[in-house]
């Protein structure tokens, strides 16, 4: 059996990264040769803050800058005497022709030949076609299509071939000795510049395009104050692959409880040399970096204001004369005192140590530089503080056939410790670090418990094609941790063997996350949506104007079903919102809140195989109803009826809702008196009809003194309704003056429900 001899190590993989530009090797982003690389800070959005410090003899600090970096150096550049002052910053200039916008259509997918040749207009070359030179200056370029070659000749006269397709070409028309001459650019063989300036560009634009700029440097010069030795902090920022997190979740036998949580970080360096023994930092977070052109220079357009100065014309003015204290002239004004410098960003940091070198049967490993410093630097001394795991002891063999917690807390060594600053989190490794020029490092940042556990997970949808009903098998468990999780992968152990991997979004300190790394195929979930209206409640009266809520809801069923355990398990459902305004009517003990969801359990109990939960979301609707409408007397009383109602209220609104009631009863009444009333003159109206019809009919003398009869009957019987009606509206009249006159400034809330 192989085995494995735990060692207090962070840094575990060093792995070459390939450069691959013909072979060459690229510059160094800065280079100087009495300012040693002290500090880097490498971040997520691809720069890098880094620090160089030594002592410099003379008044001009030259540096040698990669020319692809100058920009961002010329951004961010800070240089601090100790002694002295930095009075400027030199360099040489580009020539205008760098930034012409003719190069602009060489950018990589971009771009044509005839582009090219158009964005040179009144540029002199030369063009070899068909056997001839032709030397000129560029007028145009433009498109041919289907336009016959003069020097193929005329088919009828047994020239080429008439043409059955479309044909296209490009024609470039060149102004040699006067004349204009033209070519097709298929026919071009060959193209020479004589703009010296506008080949370089061409050049450099090539070079911008293969990546050549790392393979030429910048003369930058510093000019300090006084021709003397001088100790010197350089700072800058420039651009830098940004460094990428991994992550290991052991977790307990039992599957609850403390886990190890280690966090690694994967550091390349491309910079062109060698990073020995220095102070890394990496900070999390999303600082904001741009690119910004400082190196080229830019005219800018601007009126010509010649003729101006003529037409100006001086107005005379008398002298005045004032009398007050007499200010002093000739007294120097007092200098600025200097003030302190300040420690540039990114001050003495610490950085972890040591590789794994990979070995036949054993993985080995050493400390370099545990003991020593860099010639001329001080190590502050590094006490145990927030953050930082204390070193442990080292047992003499461990069984790699097996990963538990403690085995791989004693084989791992994170050093580092945490701190903010202006909103990110930047990790400080606490040992010098050495990273070779074309490598990447992987170092430990964290090595510490975290209290997790081992549960399920169903997402809408299920745990993908072929498992839509099957739920994830989660790690949950809260950074607790002074860290913030970046967002990298994140490889599960439990049982002493790897069981899955997932991703998470970033995770702040204090912050639990639920990471799937498997999927549970013997459990089952569904579902089953219902949609509901609730009945309407008064929420406010004011000034009789009821202020109605009303919820629709939406009810979904889920329903669990698995293996029996004795121990009993949960489910974690992660249920989405409804719509924007839905909210949960009851919420379940336990329910977490998520961005636009939430994670609600479901509780198997001992032995059972299924459960199975109600989730109810509703979203409210306003409306307001008048005191008068029909719907108001019945909200009136439920409003009335509620248990947290203040006596004062209740007092105030029973004489309101029992006036209320009455004028509800005469409306009533009076409703029907009409309905009986337009019966009653509806037969009447027939009746009359009917006596129509046998007014010239002698024999129906019996007939007609019937119908007479009735008529008087239905006439009297309607009047004696309109007067009912009469006499009840105007007591209804009364009645909603007086109530009118109690609610004139009546404004109840209703109570609120606990919820």
């Amino acid at each position: 059996m192989r085995r494995l001899r735990p060692l207090a190590l962070c840094a575990l993989l060093t792995l070459p990264t390939l450069v691959a530009c013909a072979g060459r090797t690229p510059y160094p982003s800065v280079a100087e040769d009495g300012l040693a690389l002290d500090t880097v800070v490498l971040y997520r959005n691809g720069v890098g803050y880094f620090e160089r410090q030594g002592k410099v003899d003379g008044e001009v600090l030259r540096l040698r800058v990669r020319k692809d970096q100058v920009n961002d150096l010329l951004k961010s550049l800070t240089v601090v005497d100790e002694d002295g002052k930095a009075v400027s910053v030199s360099m040489p200039l580009d020539p205008q022709t760098w930034a012409s916008v003719a190069m602009a259509t060489l950018a990589p997918g971009k771009g044509s030949l005839p582009a090219v040749l158009d964005s040179l207009r009144g540029t002199e070359v030369t063009v070899r076609a068909g056997g001839r030179y032709i030397r000129g200056r560029i007028v145009m370029v433009e498109r041919s299509i289907n336009e016959p070659d003069p020097d193929l000749g005329n088919p009828a006269r047994g020239g080429a071939p008439l043409q059955t397709s479309d044909t296209r070409d490009w024609k470039l028309t060149l102004m040699s000795r006067g004349q204009l001459e033209i070519v097709r650019l298929s026919k071009v063989k060959g193209i020479s510049l004589h703009d010296g300036d506008l080949a370089m560009q061409l050049h450099r634009s090539l070079d911008a395009s293969a990546g050549e700029g790392m393979f030429e440097q910048v003369d930058i010069e510093v000019r300090l104050v006084n021709a003397r030795s001088h100790r010197v902090s350089l700072s800058y920022v420039v651009g830098a692959p940004m460094w990428k997190p991994t992550y290991r979740v052991v977790l307990p036998k039992e599957g609850k409880g403390q886990a190890l949580l280690q966090g690694w970080a994967v550091v390349d360096n491309i910079s062109g040399e060698d990073w020995n023994e220095i102070q890394l930092s990496l900070t999390s977070g999303a600082p904001i970096s741009f690119r910004y052109d400082l190196h080229t220079p830019r005219e800018v357009y601007r009126s010509d204001m010649t003729a101006s100065s003529v037409d100006k014309r001086a107005a005379v003015a008398l002298g005045e004369t004032s009398w007050g204290d007499e200010a002093n002239y000739d007294e120097p004004a007092a200098e600025p005192e200097p003030e302190e410098a300040e420690a540039p960003y990114g001050g003495p940091v610490g950085a972890a140590s040591g590789v794994y070198e990979f070995e036949d049967d054993a993985l080995e490993g050493e400390r370099p530089g545990s003991g020593t410093t860099r010639a001329g630097r001080s190590k502050p001394s590094r006490t145990s503080r927030r953050g930082q795991t204390a070193p442990v002891d080292v047992s003499s063999s461990v069984d790699v056939s097996g990963i538990d917690v403690d085995t791989l807390r004693r084989s791992t060594l994170a050093s580092s410790r945490s701190q903010r600053i202006s909103g990110l989190t930047r990790v400080d490794l606490q040992d010098a670090v050495t990273v070779p020029d074309g490598t990447s490092t992987m170092v430990a940042l964290i090595n510490e418990s975290v209290a997790a556990e081992e549960t399920f997970l169903y997402k809408p949808g299920g745990a993908g094609y072929g498992y839509e009903a099957n739920p994830y098998r989660v790690v949950r468990f809260t950074n607790s941790t002074p860290y913030v999780l970046e967002p990298g992968p994140i490889s599960i152990y439990s049982g002493g063997s790897f069981v899955g991997e997932g991703l998470s979004e970033a995770v702040g300190a204090g912050t639990s996350v639920t990471i799937p790394f498997a999927v549970e195929t013997d459990l089952l979930v569904t579902s089953a949506k219902q949609y509901s209206g609730q009945e309407m409640t008064v929420t406010r009266i004011v000034r009789g104007v009821l202020e109605v809520e009303s919820f629709y809801q939406t009810t979904t069923t889920w329903d669990v079903r698995g293996p029996a355990k004795p121990e009993g398990y949960k489910v974690l459902i992660r249920q989405p919102q409804t719509g924007p305004n839905y909210e949960l009517a009851q919420r379940p003990e336990g329910t977490e809140d998520l961005e636009g969801a939430w994670l609600i359990p479901v509780e198997l109990g001992a032995n059972a195989r299924s459960a199975s939960i109600e989730v109810v979301e509703q979203t409210p609707s306003k409306i307001s109803i008048a005191i008068w409408d029909q719907q108001a007397v019945e909200l009136l009383e439920k409003f009335l009826a509620a248990d947290k109602l203040d006596a004062a209220a209740r007092k105030k609104l029973a004489p309101i809702v029992e006036l209320r009631r009455e004028i509800g009863r005469i409306d009533t009444e009076v409703d029907g008196l009409r309905r009986q009333q337009a019966e009653l003159e509806q037969r009447a109206d027939q009746t009359r009809r009917n006596l129509e019809a046998i007014k010239k009919d002698a024999a129906a003398g019996s007939l007609r003194k019937k119908l007479n009869k009735r008529l008087e009957e239905f006439s009297s019987d309607a009047d004696a309704k309109g007067r009912k009606i009469v006499e009840l509206e105007s007591k209804r009249l009364e009645k909603k003056i007086e109530l009118e006159d109690m609610i004139q400034d009546l404004d109840l809330r209703a109570p609120m429900t606990p919820g």
